[in-house]
């Protein structure tokens, strides 16, 4: 059997996109100036999946019955399968403030390469556009259906203000709750009213003063979207969006039922009533592989990011669904400098880096990171097996499905 040159595979990915470096940043700043809202990316769906087709591969649109996702399997041989992930979902109001565009960008700039010396390698690819990962738990209704069954390896960048080989993702899962009273006139009898905004507001200052007895780790953070409709009535109704976050999906349980007295005390004090609707998209903390992610940081220093596998102070708290896919398949979620250090994502200032100079930059240098590590997993069976060893049983925690 012929010796395969790895460094030389390598570097025709590399080259493959460069080649291709002029539309994969076309094509994040298109992302970029038409955000759409999770499980409402039409337009990215369609200018990713067309590139797609364009480069001879056959995609799968609207795949897994949700409109906005796609699949492309490349069967290369009876290596290893390793799924290169995209996301390109917007938030409200601010765009691409966590620059979805990019890791589009990057994953199908990725993907496409692959594609190419898959057989070469023995290895088959998933190309995957998973939506809704702002809040509508994409790839979680993916897993539902099967869509990461038999997959090896996963793996995803994600842009950030500095370079990162993991960040401490969190497991969160979304409240929405609703208050109700009985509305009465508020200066001539008020008496005969119960108000369901005292109800909120009570519970309100509840979970704020349990804030002080939690984990530092875990966040607990709430607004108000429905708080009467007059000053001259006794609101009979209040609604809260709360979003409750733990170290772990386990953790979380007993976190929920402590927010769950909180709030109940509030409505009880004011002698109304209460409903609770818990968003079935629980996401999962991050469980990185740490085997991948080696590899990963050993290829990052090729394009001269210069990572380490630790975590590092301050990089925590946020969240995210790739944490449930962590749980199903061995998986990686680094993090590439897009914004100077201190430009927080989730912010109109950091969605203005997002089509950088650096933003492009990271968008090849993801993609080629990306594509060598994939081309990792499938020459070598020594990472491989010690990426499924790290993994363990894959036992399944409630709530990560």
């Amino acid at each position: 059997m012929t010796k395969i040159d790895i460094a030389k595979i390598k570097q025709q990915v590399c080259s493959d996109i460069d080649s291709r470096s002029a539309d994969l940043i076309s094509i994040s700043h298109e992302i970029h100036a038409h955000p759409e809202l999770n499980f409402q990316e039409k337009f990215a769906h369609d200018i990713l999946t067309q590139y797609i087709a364009d480069s001879k591969l056959k995609v799968d649109r609207s795949a897994f019955e949700l409109e906005t996702a796609f699949d492309v399997s490349v069967r290369g041989g009876s290596g290893p399968t390793v799924a290169v992930l995209c996301e390109y979902d917007a938030l409200p109001g601010i765009g691409h403030a966590c620059g979805h565009n990019i890791i589009a960008a990057a994953g199908l700039g990725a993907g496409v390469a692959l594609s190419a010396v898959a057989e070469l390698c023995g290895g088959n690819l998933r190309l995957m556009g998973t939506p809704a990962e702002e809040g509508g738990g994409g790839k979680v209704e993916m897993a539902r259906k099967g869509a990461f069954k038999n997959i090896d390896a996963a793996m995803m960048i994600h842009p950030s203000d500095q370079d990162l080989a993991r960040m401490n993702a969190i497991a969160i899962q979304q409240l929405f709750v609703r208050f109700e009273g009985l509305a009465a006139h508020a200066a001539v009898s008020p008496d005969r009213g119960k108000n369901a905004l005292d109800a909120a507001v009570l519970g309100y200052m509840n979970v704020a003063a349990m804030r002080q007895h939690i984990r530092p780790t875990e966040r607990v953070h709430g607004i108000f979207t429905k708080a009467g409709e007059k000053p001259n009535i006794v609101p009979r109704e209040a609604e809260m969006d709360w979003y409750v976050r733990s170290d772990t999906i386990e953790s979380l349980q007993p976190l929920k039922a402590r927010i769950t007295k909180c709030l109940e005390a509030g409505a009880m004090a004011a002698d109304c009533t209460i409903s609770f609707d818990w968003q079935k998209n629980t996401y999962a903390d991050l469980v990185d592989n740490l085997p991948l992610l080696t590899s990963y940081v050993q290829n990052s220093a090729q394009m001269g990011r210069a990572l380490t596998t630790d975590f590092l102070p301050g990089t925590g708290g946020g969240s995210t669904d790739m944490g449930n896919l962590s749980y199903l398949v061995p998986s990686i979620h680094p993090m590439l400098q897009v914004a100077p250090r201190g430009v927080s994502l989730h912010s109109a200032q950091f969605a203005e880096f997002t089509t950088s100079k650096d933003a492009d930059k990271a968008v090849l240098d993801g993609a080629k990171i990306m594509a060598m590590t994939a081309i990792d997993v499938w020459l070598s069976e020594t990472l491989n097996a010690e990426a499924q060893k790290a993994f363990g049983d894959g036992a399944v925690p409630e709530g990560v499905l």
